[in-house]
């Protein structure tokens, strides 16, 4: 039952809980309201009822006792009967009717209970039946009579063994209850059905959103437009329009991500075309040479093989960086992130960068800073740096490298940077229009920019004071080494 509940569509679902509250809430209150009025009427029978406890008088009483009949007969002084119930019963339950009584009332022990002790009269009005089966109210009291032969007037003579009892029909009493009984489980079901129907339209009014955005959804997936938005009113911040936020600011960032990916293939194929074009061309002059037979000098020969190897290594190069840049996008590490000593992964670039500018000078103060990042791209983004100035410096210059209290510096004497150029230096496949001569792909900076933001740093490029560039890498850490539970693989 509850999975099939849990199966139906939401708006349906709130319509049957409002229908299931109003319900109960209705129900509660028409069971209240019938008890309450059931309670006042009864009260109101019981008052008359006790309102008979007054004294008979005794030649009526005698008469009935002399003549006594256990129903009530046509041939007696009255016209027609009264529709209530008048009957004296013995101790030991034999009834004698009055003859303007409807009928005759079914005895009990408590009304037997009344004639054998009315001094210890307790009874209180009862439900019960006459001799034909009719519901009746009852009530029992002891027989009270007056002008008693030998007694002063006014005097109240107690009968023993015998109780006087009264009743009331309750068939209009209780007609009418059944009737409130009809008229409230009328008007319950209409509130019902009603809360049912108001729960539905309120619910279809407020997942209307809801429709919009799914039917986006499946637009989006059915036809991968990513251009797709939902307007949302100004202000509104219940939880829908939060989620059309939500869908809008995801639709837009999936939007931007397929534009970047779709620049990034354009931009590596036409990266990747020169070198391929430039290699092909020299492949083709070596193929043809052996195919021809004409051989080609030894000094072009050796030149031609030079720029193969040359273009090769562009080649591998640019695919490296590729694949590190998009697996940067991808948010995958190679290795797990680990606590990093900073000074020795710049030691270690350095190494590389002198090897590669010999005829340069570089300086370096390194002082210890531990960084949680994983190694191998650190190192990947920090030897960018150094390549870029090694690159860019002229034989004899110096670079100078610094690391304090988690910022390092890398300056060189180079060039420069235009500062019309500084905004785009970390764009992916950006050259300077200086630096097109140059080997590279343009994609250096922004796997620096990339692996410094993953590590919960910030990278900057700024014109050095007396000409060059500065790069500032600034990255969390502390100048300690955690304790050696923190050094542990994540």
């Amino acid at each position: 039952m509850i999975r099939r509940f849990r199966s139906l569509p939401i708006r349906s679902r709130l319509a049957l809980l409002v229908a299931a509250a109003v319900a109960f809430g209705v129900a509660a209150v028409s069971v209240t309201c019938w008890f309450i009025v059931r309670g006042k009427l009864y009260d109101e029978i019981d008052n008359n009822l006790q309102d008979q406890k007054q004294a008979q008088q005794y030649t009526l009483v005698q008469g009935v006792l002399d003549n006594c009949r256990k129903e009530p007969s046509n041939d007696n002084d009255f016209h027609g009967r009264f529709d209530d119930y008048a009957q004296v019963i013995n101790s030991d339950g034999t009834v004698c009717v009055f003859g303007y009584s409807a009928g005759s009332v079914t005895v009990t022990d408590a009304d037997k209970a009344v004639a054998k002790h009315p001094q210890f009269n307790k009874s209180a009005p009862r439900n019960g039946t006459d001799t034909k089966g009719n519901d009746v109210r009852v009530l029992a009291m002891p027989l009270v009579v007056t002008n008693f032969p030998n007694e002063l007037p006014g005097t109240r003579v107690l009968y023993s063994d015998r109780a006087y009892v009264v009743a009331v029909p309750l068939k209009s009493t209780q007609a009418t209850l059944n009737d409130l009984a009809l008229v409230l489980l009328l008007v319950s079901g209409i509130g019902v059905v009603g809360a049912g129907a108001a729960g539905l339209a309120v619910a279809r009014a407020g997942l209307r959103p809801v429709d919009k955005l799914t039917e986006a959804v499946e637009h989006v997936a059915r036809t991968e437009d990513l251009s797709i938005r939902i307007p949302v009113e100004e202000g509104n911040e219940d939880e829908v329009a939060r989620l059309t936020r939500s869908f809008n600011s995801m639709t837009s960032a999936l939007a931007n991500s397929r534009e970047l990916q779709q620049q990034l293939i354009a931009d590596a194929g036409h990266e990747l075309r020169t070198p391929l074009t430039s290699l092909r061309t020299n492949i083709e002059l070596l193929t043809r040479s052996e195919e021809t037979g004409r051989p080609i000098p030894p000094a072009d020969r050796r030149a031609l093989l030079a720029s193969v190897k040359a273009q090769m290594t562009e080649l591998a190069s640019l695919i490296g960086d590729l694949q590190e840049l998009s697996r940067s996008d991808a948010g995958q590490q190679a290795n797990t992130v680990l606590t990093v000593p900073l000074q020795d992964t710049v030691e270690a670039a350095l190494r590389r960068a002198r090897l590669r500018g010999p005829e340069l000078t570089i300086t370096a103060d390194l002082q210890p800073w531990y960084v949680r990042a994983e190694p191998t791209a650190l190192e990947r983004a920090v030897v960018n740096i150094l390549d870029n100035a090694v690159k860019f410096s002229p034989e004899g210059e110096a670079i100078d490298v610094t690391l304090k209290a988690g910022e390092l510096t890398v300056r060189d004497h180079g060039p420069g940077i235009p500062a019309e150029e500084l905004p785009h230096v970390f764009d992916r496949f950006w050259r300077s229009p200086s630096a097109r001569a140059l080997p590279g792909s343009g994609l250096g900076l922004s796997i620096v920019a990339r692996t410094v933001q993953q590590a919960g740093g910030e990278v900057s490029l700024r014109p050095a004071e007396g000409g060059g560039t500065a790069v500032t890498v600034r990255l969390p850490g502390a100048p300690t080494p955690p304790p050696e539970t923190a050094l542990e693989q994540e």
